[in-house]
């Protein structure tokens, strides 16, 4: 084995030990591209033989991610490829980040090879190192979405094919069929992006080995067929074949083969220009906004996240000129290497002008003109992972290039000198050479660590907002559990709490189910009546700010039911209050509400309340000193449904300040026959009354709702201002 190809494979090997460090620390809870729990859960759903998941009538409960709700169906938008790699390691190691690292291994191993066949081995050892140390290597490989994977199918096939045609070689002709077809299975628009010179290559390999006398020999002897036509024959059948897959797998999930999950998900979100649309965003995408926001995009890419930044990427330039030359001098070098990268420089045309037509560029954009905003922040220009490969090879074509004329420049100037000074100007130019080296590489280095710091911390930031979210999680031990998450992005499971994700029967030690209205609510806990229930909610507002943190709560639930319900419900009361008023509320097509004021509240404020059958009641208005607010019975009627009833109590301060206590319910009343529980025995009743317990607490300032801004934390005396507490309890009364 050639030295070089020892170095490779070393340098293969740290990038992809780099890639498994990151993605374990790094991105421990994922990226803020929710996407990855998309691939993840797919992972986990081909292990155990699906492709959909079947919740039934619970799909609204479980809908994760950018998956399509199909009746009782759901399936998600992205095809199984990147998703069945990530299985492999699942299924090995039980760690999917392991995946990650092969390919990152991988794809720096095939750079090295294609290097090699754009020059030599030299060229390929350090277009391997120039493309492991590019920032948008380091931190897109190691996020579990599509684009790293696909791009090594996608030089797996460049490759193959160079080697098929280097060596007319039948076997890789077919490795590189097999490769090009999944990479079109994967993700089709990047793979017939990136072949597209290939394609156009072996098309014409093909007319020309084609003759009039081709036919005929087909007729009597197939094997005597030109070697091109029988390669390209190959390579295009296998690819071919994969594309059929494709089809049929689209037929499956959508009912159409010419209809992509992606399609059935966001009919306009795909490739081409005018109204762009995907669930409530939507643009009318020109070519004009096109170039404009590839711009930033491309610029981004060779400024930011290519090796050494713009030094890199001028290399780039001066590789892609070098090879020019032999191109316009076709006597100069071996076909062949001009062959190659002439096929390579071609991925630097076709990949832009396809991205041109595709909107997802400017979504990657926070404003546009900003790199540090939006995804290309964190995670890089990913529909462009594909250009770094010829822009690592050309680099380091330039780079030899200019290391070897250097050389041979600094020898012709010493010979002429006599021995002994040819002999000192010899060490003399190679001490220069060496140190001017160094000096390039460390002033490359810093340049690329500076680069790749930037999103590192960024996503770093981002791990330790959702490592202080998920601590409660982190915490519990579930064995048979159901847990209700929020949803401040509406009602998708994984966004944002991507790592909290269901098996693919809905059956395993845990049950995330979204928290969602009363009806639904007991609709999953009908469906899961063995479980222990709980809550998973925060205080705060959660938004994509990483600096803006939430304190996370994990409540234990529980279903009392009883014929009445008697709950009692204790407040705090801070200095400076001098009257109360209670308020008790239903979500009934009257809005019906009782209430009364207290004068002096005191330390603390005891307030007393039933739930019924019948509905919800204030007892002791009168007796407190104030009038109820409602002019009927002293009780609220509930309907037939599961409902929200709300009671409130708010503190009222000398200067008109307000502190208000608000306390959710979820009830509903049972038909004859349920079983009573709480302190009420288990005994059967008659009409009942179910409440889940305890209900949501919130302490608000100036407003009587807050949402999760004000939600109660009974653990943390910093959560809220001196003097509040909130308790609440129930139980079965007769």
């Amino acid at each position: 084995m050639a030295p070089e190809t020892l170095a490779a494979l070393g340098v293969a090997a740290i990038a992809g030990i780099a890639v498994f460090v990151v993605a374990m620390t790094v991105f421990a809870y994922h990226s803020s591209n929710h996407d990855e729990g998309v691939y993840l859960q797919q992972a986990a759903m081909l292990l155990e033989g699906q492709i959909a998941l079947y919740p039934g009538e619970l799909a609204d409960a479980f809908h994760p991610w950018f998956f399509i709700e199909d009746g009782g169906r759901l399936y998600p938008k992205y095809t199984p490829v990147p998703a069945a790699m990530y299985a492999v390691a699942m299924a090995l190691v039980g760690e999917p980040r392991v995946t990650l690292a092969v390919i990152a291994a991988a794809n720096v191993f095939l750079v090295y090879r294609l290097g090699s066949m754009v020059a030599d081995r030299r060229v390929g050892l350090v277009a391997a190192v120039v493309f492991a140390a590019a920032p948008m290597t380091l931190v897109t490989t190691s996020v579990f979405l599509p684009y790293a994977p696909t791009a090594a199918l996608n030089l797996l096939f460049i490759v193959s094919y160079l080697r098929g045609v280097r060596d007319g070689s039948l076997r890789w002709a077919g490795v590189a069929g097999l490769a090009i077809g999944l990479a079109f299975f994967a993700r089709p628009y990047t793979a017939v992006s990136v072949a597209a010179p290939f394609v156009l290559h072996a098309l014409v390999r093909t007319l020309r080995a084609a003759d009039r006398g081709t036919l005929a020999t087909v007729r009597s002897n197939a094997a005597a067929l030109p070697d091109p036509i029988r390669r390209n024959l190959l390579t295009g059948a296998l690819g071919l074949l994969f594309v059929g897959v494709t089809l049929a797998y689209n037929r499956v999930l959508t009912g159409s083969p010419l209809v992509f999950p992606y399609q059935a998900f966001a009919p306009l979100d795909g490739p081409g220009f005018g109204r762009r649309r995907i669930l409530g965003h939507s643009i009318e995408y020109t070519p004009e906004l096109a170039l404009e926001a590839n711009r930033h995009v491309v610029e981004y890419l060779l400024t930011r996240w290519m090796t050494a930044g713009g030094i890199g990427s001028a290399a780039a330039l001066a590789g892609v000129a070098i090879a020019a030359r032999r191109w316009i001098a076709s006597t100069s070098g071996d076909g062949f290497h001009r062959t190659a990268s002439g096929l390579l420089a071609g991925v630097l045309v076709t990949v832009p002008l396809a991205n041109l037509a595709f909107w997802g560029n400017y979504n990657v954009l926070g404003e546009m003109g900003d790199p540090t905003e939006g995804l290309i922040a964190v995670i890089g220009p990913i529909y462009y992972f594909d250009l770094l490969v010829p822009l690592s090879v050309f680099a380091a074509l330039a780079a030899v290039v200019g290391w070897r004329r250097l050389s041979d420049r600094a020898a012709a100037r010493a010979a002429r000198f006599d021995r002994r000074d040819a002999d000192r100007a010899a060490r003399a130019v190679r001490v220069l050479a060496i140190g001017a080296a160094v000096i390039g590489l460390v002033l490359a280095g810093s340049v690329t660590v500076s680069l790749a710091s930037d999103p590192i911390e960024r996503n770093a930031a981002q791990t330790e907002k959702f490592e202080t979210a998920y601590e409660p999680i982190e915490s519990a031990t579930f064995e048979d559990d159901l847990v209700f998450v929020p949803t401040p992005y509406g009602d998708w499971q994984s966004h944002p709490f991507q790592y909290l994700r269901n098996d693919p029967g809905f059956d395993g030690p845990v049950v995330y189910a979204l928290d969602r209205d009363p009806v639904a609510d007991f609709t999953v806990i009908d469906a899961y009546p063995d479980r222990e229930y709980h809550r998973f909610t925060y205080q705060g507002e959660w938004t994509a700010n990483p600096d803006q943190h939430v304190r996370p709560k994990l409540e234990a639930l529980d279903v009392r039911r009883g014929s009445t319900l008697t709950a009692r419900t204790t407040v705090g009361v801070p200095d400076r209050v001098s009257r109360a008023r209670v308020r008790l509320s239903s979500e009934t097509g009257e809005s019906a509400y009782l209430g009364y004021g207290i004068a002096d509240p005191g330390e603390s404020l005891t307030v007393d309340w039933r739930l019924t059958p019948e509905g919800v009641e204030l007892p002791g208005a009168e007796a407190a000193g104030g009038e109820p607010t409602d002019s009927g019975s002293g009780t609220i009627p509930i309907g037939e449904d599961a409902e929200t009833v709300v009671l409130t109590i708010t503190l009222v301060q000398p200067d008109g300040g307000t502190l208000t206590y608000r306390q959710e319910a979820t009830v509903r009343p049972t038909e004859a026959g349920a079983e009573a529980d709480g302190d009420g025995g288990g005994e059967t009743t008659d009409d009942a009354v179910e409440v889940i317990w305890p209900p949501e607490r919130s302490v608000c300032t100036l407003v009587r709702e807050c949402g999760t801004d004000g939600t109660y934390i009974p653990d943390d005396p910093d959560a809220h201002l001196d003097g509040v507490d909130f308790e609440a309890t129930v139980r079965a009364t007769e």
